[in-house]
């Protein structure tokens, strides 16, 4: 199948940020005009970030400040998907968060309960506020018999200025100490696909992931039913496609590759 044949069945594009959408803090040459084709042509988009430091309204006045203005519904993160999670499995259950301020405020909004006593569930998200406190609690809550959780599962996260330790990483720390490893949510995994098929009302054929990441955003439509497009505006180059297992549905230079051919 060619990719303008591929791209007709596509109704809602969900779109990494970070390399796929803008570069730090300026957007990508042709972004706009992508987002104004899939609205020319009938689709929806949605932007989704395995990045859980901040919540959709921060996203919204960033995107506003690159000339490109959504609303709070048009975003969302792997925090996001962790409260519905949290709220559809273990309703009512205490947790001890390792978050930013913002995602904690986001928990304690959405009606979960965290604390800093003996927790059900400890949940790990990209914090930023990271302590040898905290560290120290989460792994004696987690010896003690805590569920442990974690927003996604990116071990780097890209900065202007190299790469910083994520949440991957931080997991990765516990783990060792506490020899538990943890359930993972965000992208890739089927969690984030139905809170975006439940949100959407979407099916699974219907929808594309789209980003500049193999092992999450392309990986996210390969393995759940859905399409996977990868976009060479960030981390990943063609030569590793060919080493990799997971591949796309299609490989395009940029989110304006792909309105052109959607508007072919």
């Amino acid at each position: 199948m060619d990719k303008t044949q591929l791209l007709k069945g596509i109704r809602l594009f969900v779109l990494d940020m970070d390399g796929t959408f803008y570069l730090g803090d300026k957007i990508i040459e042709g972004s706009l005009d992508f987002l104004e084709t899939v609205r020319k042509t009938g689709r929806k988009f949605l932007f989704f970030t395995n990045n859980s430091s901040k919540i959709p309204s921060v996203y919204v006045e960033k995107l506003a400040k690159m000339n490109c203005h959504v609303t709070e519904k048009d975003v969302m993160t792997s925090g996001d998907v962790t409260i519905k999670y949290l709220q559809t499995h273990y309703p009512g259950k205490t947790v001890y968060l390792l978050g930013t301020p913002v995602l904690e405020e986001s928990f304690r909004s959405a009606g979960i309960s965290l604390t800093n006593e003996q927790p059900d569930i400890v949940v790990v998200g990209f914090d930023m506020t990271l302590t040898y406190e905290k560290l120290e609690r989460a792994c004696t809550f987690i010896r003690n018999g805590a569920l442990f959780l974690a927003t996604h599962l990116d071990i780097n996260c890209p900065t202007e200025d190299g790469f910083i330790p994520d949440c991957g990483s931080m997991c990765a720390m516990i783990s060792l100490s506490t020899g538990k490893k943890p359930k993972y949510l965000g992208k890739p995994f089927p969690e984030t696909v139905e809170m975006i098929l439940a949100e959407t009302g979407f099916k699974r054929h219907e929808i594309a992931f789209v980003g500049d990441r193999l092992y999450t955003d392309v990986a996210t439509g390969v393995k759940n039913g859905a399409k996977g497009l990868l976009v060479l505006t960030g981390e990943t180059k063609l030569v590793d496609v060919e080493n990799s297992e997971v591949q796309p549905d299609a490989i395009f230079f940029s989110l304006k590759d792909i309105a052109d051919h959607l508007e072919e």
